[in-house]
């Protein structure tokens, strides 16, 4: 038999518990950098509003991948994207799907209640909408909710 030795205390008292409470609040305050929130964002080279979308979405805190490619419709349809909620672009974020310009206030609360939902669309393209602002007034639209099933619901009014 062994004979016991005494455990060595930490040099400061309590520094793994301070350690894993500061990495905790970090994590709450930043979640956009948590692993899975990288926005990867598909969308057609020749089009402007995207790329201001992306821009809207950096400046809430998301990193974002931007994908130009000529293949959209094949992107929405293996997204599954219903047609009549398509948009100018598609992009997925934490196992959901983006579609159009949803605003990124939206984004995080899908990311951050995890609704049993495929993703998000703001169809067409919304005057005011962020990526979509200008000298116009801006429209009220709705950010729509899709399940695979086809199945939709208002998530949010703007």
């Amino acid at each position: 038999m062994k004979p016991s030795t005494p455990s060595t205390p930490s040099p400061v008292p309590g520094l793994r518990s301070l350690i894993a409470a500061g990495l905790l609040s970090l994590a709450t305050v930043v979640p956009a950098f948590a692993a899975g929130d990288e926005v990867v964002m598909f969308k057609d080279p020749n089009c402007g509003c995207c790329g201001k979308w992306a821009e809207h979405m950096r400046e809430h805190g998301f990193r974002v991948k931007e994908v130009a490619t000529s293949q959209m419709g094949q992107i929405k349809h293996e997204a599954g994207v219903p047609q009549a909620l398509g948009s100018c672009h598609t992009a997925t974020v934490g196992g959901y799907v983006v579609e159009g310009h949803v605003p990124a206030a939206d984004v995080r609360r899908m990311l951050t209640d995890k609704p049993a939902i495929a993703g998000l669309s703001a169809p067409g393209m919304p005057l005011g909408s962020p990526g979509m602002e200008g000298p116009y007034p801006a429209e009220r639209y709705d950010v729509v909710s899709f399940d695979a099933e086809g199945r939709t619901a208002v998530f949010a009014s703007h």
